[in-house]
C-alpha cells in the first residue's frame, strides 16, 4: 500500500473524503421516515443484511457503545420496527430483529435511494460510469472495514 501522505495520495484521499461526506448527506435526505435516525436506519439495514442479531453484535457492526445501541433498540422497538426475542442458547441475552413493518420501510427507502442515485448517474458519460461501476466493490469494502 502507498504512503497516503505524499502528493497525488493526499489529494486522492481528500477527494475521496468529501465525495463521500457530501453524497452522504444528499442520501441522508432521502428518507421515507423523517422520525428515524441515520443511526437507526442503518441499523435496521444492518438487521436486513444479517437477519438477526444481539445488541452486542449490532453495536460492534455500527461501531457505537453497547449502552448506546441498547437505547437504540429500545426506541426502535417502541416505533414497531423491531423486536426482542429469548437468545436461543443463553437466556441472559436477547435477539433484535426486524418486523414486516420495518423491511417494508427499508424496500421503499432503498428505492426511493436508488432513484435519487440513479438521476444522478445519469450525468455521468459511459467511461465515468463504467469506472464507477468497477469501484464499487472497493468502496463496499473499505465501508466494511
Amino acid at each position: 500500500m502507498s504512503d497516503l501522505t505524499h502528493g497525488d495520495d493526499v489529494a486522492a484521499v481528500n477527494s475521496l473524503r468529501s465525495a463521500v461526506m457530501r453524497l452522504s448527506r444528499r442520501l441522508k435526505h432521502q428518507r421515507v421516515d423523517e422520525s428515524l435516525s441515520p443511526t437507526e436506519m442503518s441499523v435496521l439495514g444492518t438487521l436486513s443484511n444479517c437477519g438477526q442479531a444481539t445488541p452486542g453484535e449490532l453495536a460492534r457492526k455500527e461501531h457505537v457503545q453497547p449502552p448506546s445501541m441498547t437505547r437504540i433498540v429500545a426506541l426502535l422497538e417502541a416505533k414497531g420496527l423491531v423486536r426482542l426475542e429469548p437468545h436461543p442458547e443463553d437466556r441472559r441475552q436477547k435477539v433484535v430483529s426486524r418486523t414486516e413493518q420495518a423491511e417494508a420501510m427499508l424496500v421503499e427507502s432503498r428505492r426511493k435511494r436508488n432513484a435519487f442515485l440513479a438521476g444522478l448517474v445519469e450525468g455521468l458519460d459511459e467511461d465515468e460510469w463504467a469506472t464507477l461501476r468497477a469501484a464499487a466493490p472497493v468502496l463496499e469494502k473499505l465501508a466494511q472495514l
